[in-house]
């Protein structure tokens, strides 16, 4: 039995907490902005398919950037610093309790042991083909994978099957992208 190490909702709030660490109040507030306003321009763009999208992403972090500038604010932070703030522990460890349940889950079920999988999130927009507009915009799904290519061979096994969403349409994928975290970020 495969086991996510991280969630997106972790690894997205995580991405936040660490790009604040070390920001005064005034800079969170400016990311806390920024990402209502990308949370806007999500809402205002293309619904996606599935649960794991662009605005829920954008969601997410811009929760997390606001109850960042909210710690801060309430506790009087003159610099952000994650281990000051109380949620950032918790949530750690019940992310910790949620693997090792998930872990003892598979173990109680017998067969392979559990297999502990740190993915990542992508991005993976798919054009119509022959569409004069190629600038149109396209089907765009989120998938969590282990790199690029296995997010693109995901997208077109669950899609691009006789009768499915690539298929109805004549679609290509066109790009894939990790978004979460952010590429060169760690977990």
């Amino acid at each position: 039995m495969s086991i996510y190490e991280f969630l997106p909702a972790e690894i997205a709030r995580l991405g936040v907490t660490r790009k604040a660490a070390g920001l005064v109040l005034g800079q969170v507030q400016t990311h806390a902005r920024l990402s209502q306003e990308r949370e806007d321009r999500a809402r205002q763009g293309p619904a996606e398919i599935l649960n794991l999208s662009e605005l829920v992403i954008a969601m997410w972090e811009c929760a997390e950037w606001e109850r960042i500038a909210h710690v801060m604010t309430e506790q009087q932070m003159p610099v952000y610093v994650p281990g000051q703030d109380p949620r950032v522990g918790r949530r750690e460890e019940q992310r910790m309790q949620r693997v090792a349940l998930d872990v003892a889950a598979a173990e109680q079920r017998g067969g392979a042991p559990a297999e502990m999988l740190r993915h990542r999130v992508y991005r993976i927009v798919a054009q119509r083909t022959g569409s004069p507009d190629e600038d149109s915009p396209g089907l765009t799904v989120h998938m969590m994978a282990s790199s690029l290519s296995e997010a693109a061979h995901r997208a077109w096994t669950v899609y691009g099957r006789p009768g499915g969403l690539y298929q109805q349409g004549s679609y290509r994928i066109t790009s894939v992208e990790q978004v979460l975290p952010e590429p060169g970020e760690l977990l």
